[in-house]
């Protein structure tokens, strides 16, 4: 079985295998991801795509695995190992890391990955009005959105908010009369609408952007809430948008993530951060 890069091409056997793990149809998501980050996969001698993992960098500081998937038929007989080993031979010195599911998590402590906290996805119908605290964001805000979230992030992230600009169905910014201090977007999912990011001053603005995204969904919304956000947990299970599956966020090395986390409420999606 030989490891190879992935291209748009592979996005039917990417499915394929995400069907076969028992995750759902996520075409636009494995497309935006496929577009921004470097796909890999693991080809059997049949030419079958068997196994599949995504790294995206951010500038040259950190960056993301995701879509980790090995066909059920060869489940542990260390594809899995195989592969994030390479991710990350391929990620050179950047800081990497990863949401893992408890399934998932023995296989990246193996491959030196540490829990650095643990999160909660919020699913449901949000149920509270809007704040009108925001504003929706403008093509010229774009620069000061990036600016915002290379703070916060410790990265350049411009290259993936220019792509994201397109693949949401909506952004927000809140203006202090000084600059945009905070910005949340949301995009569409296949069952739900999803959330995310979420960069704000503090809790206060946080549950503003959310509020203004989520009344207008129009449906389920889904949102990955950090452990050390309990007060942002508490406020959506209140209005409708309770916790359920939870994973765990993970960085190989000892290093901390860089950046400002006080103003990191939610992540573009969990294989992005």
């Amino acid at each position: 079985m030989v490891i190879r890069e992935l291209t748009s091409g592979d996005l039917d056997g990417c499915l394929r295998l995400a069907e076969d793990r028992g995750w759902g149809r996520e075409e636009r998501k494995w497309r935006f991801l496929l577009e921004g980050g470097e796909g890999y996969g693991i080809v059997d001698g049949a030419g079958d795509l068997v196994a599949t993992a995504i790294l995206t960098r951010y500038g040259g500081r950190t960056a993301a695995v995701s879509m980790v998937l090995v066909a059920s038929r060869l489940a542990r007989r260390g594809l899995g190992t195989r592969l994030i080993a390479h991710v990350l031979d391929r990620a050179g010195g950047l800081t990497v890391f990863l949401n893992a599911t408890a399934q998932g998590r023995p296989l990246y402590e193996k491959l030196g990955f540490r829990v650095t906290g643990g999160a909660s996805m919020h699913v449901g119908v949000f149920t509270g009005p809007p704040s009108g605290v925001s504003r929706a964001a403008r093509p010229e805000d774009l620069k000061a959105i990036a600016d915002l979230d290379a703070e916060v992030v410790g990265a350049d992230r411009s290259d993936l908010l220019r792509r994201y600009a397109g693949f949401a169905e909506e952004i927000r910014v809140i203006d202090d009369g000084r600059g945009v201090s905070g910005y949340a977007g949301m995009w569409r999912n296949v069952t739900n609408t999803v959330v995310g990011p979420v960069v704000a001053a503090g809790p206060e603005d946080a549950r503003a952007l959310i509020a203004d995204l989520a009344a207008r969904a129009g449906r389920p919304v889904r949102l990955e809430v950090e452990d050390r956000r309990p007060e942002l947990a508490v406020w959506l299970d209140g209005h409708g948008v309770t916790a359920g599956m939870r994973t765990s966020d993970m960085v190989a090395g000892s290093g901390p993530l860089p950046g400002d986390r006080s103003r990191f409420f939610a992540p573009v999606m969990s294989a992005l951060g």
